[in-house]
């Protein structure tokens, strides 16, 4: 039974009630460490009908309602360094405009293995050092640290346009290894930079005529319904709650795009 008419597409309530769920998880696990898109992206290309780019947009409206809502929880209670939070989150957005222009023109195949080699490369680095992200100890001074924060910002910000799984789980482990933040204020900052990269993304998507509004704003109230959860817990549990859900989110990343290439 037909539920849900969002861009010519017939949704039925069995699959709308997967998508809010998938949505709330999306959201709680992107709010502590980033990656909801490895759940959430997933789940709306199982919509019957629906495009690549359509889910891809359609991720990214719903992504940015849940990022909103944690990256504000963040804002009032960990109180990260807008110095650095600011030109990241501006060029990230610039790079997530610059992918997203190209996402329906690079097939994913292309980026796939080089993703999983980097998340391999990312596991390994963080079970090694098992104090890694517990404290901060920031590398680099004033506007050399904002630097290079900006272009780690613009970077990513160009894959989550363009692909988008996973952005923040880059954007957490880059802030804690290269910059060197803790667990908890790098998944603050994240959430911030995320917030601009969805924006980013959404400034081509929305005149490309690409989101599926209905189904965006549904899956989005799920998504930061989980998004406000998960920073609430991040906050209360700390460093090393957030250290702990990063590494399983990493695992099952690697186990996702391990068992793409492997099938494709």
């Amino acid at each position: 039974m037909t539920v849900l008419e969002s861009g010519g597409l017939e949704i039925d309530l069995l699959t709308i009630v997967l998508l809010i769920v998938a949505g709330f998880v999306a959201g709680w696990i992107d709010a502590v460490v980033g990656g909801g898109g490895l759940v959430q992206l997933p789940a709306l290309l199982l919509v019957p009908g629906i495009s690549p780019v359509q889910a891809l947009a359609t991720n990214k409206l719903a992504s940015i309602m849940g990022t909103s809502v944690s990256a504000t929880t963040y804002y009032r209670r960990v109180g990260p360094d807008m110095r650095t939070a600011m030109p990241m989150a501006a060029f990230a957005l610039v790079g997530a405009i610059g992918g997203a222009a190209l996402a329906s023109r690079i097939p994913e195949e292309l980026f796939t293995p080089i993703i999983l080699v980097v998340l391999v490369a990312v596991a390994v680095y963080t079970i090694a050092k098992p104090q890694l992200g517990r404290t901060s100890d920031l590398r680099w001074e004033g506007n050399g640290h904002r630097w290079i924060a900006a272009g780690l910002g613009l970077v990513i910000g160009f894959y989550d346009g363009l692909l988008g799984p996973g952005t923040g789980t880059f954007l957490v482990i880059s802030l804690v290894s290269v910059l060197g933040y803790a667990f908890l204020p790098a998944s603050a900052l994240a959430k911030i930079v995320n917030f601009a990269t969805n924006l980013g993304a959404l400034i081509f998507f929305i005149p490309y005529g690409a989101v599926l509004w209905a189904l965006g704003l549904v899956v989005g109230v799920a998504n930061l319904c989980g998004g406000y959860v998960g920073a609430r817990m991040a906050v209360a549990r700390g460093s090393g709650f957030v250290r702990v859900v990063f590494v399983v989110v990493v695992g099952a990343l690697i186990c996702t795009l391990g068992y793409d290439v492997v099938a494709g």
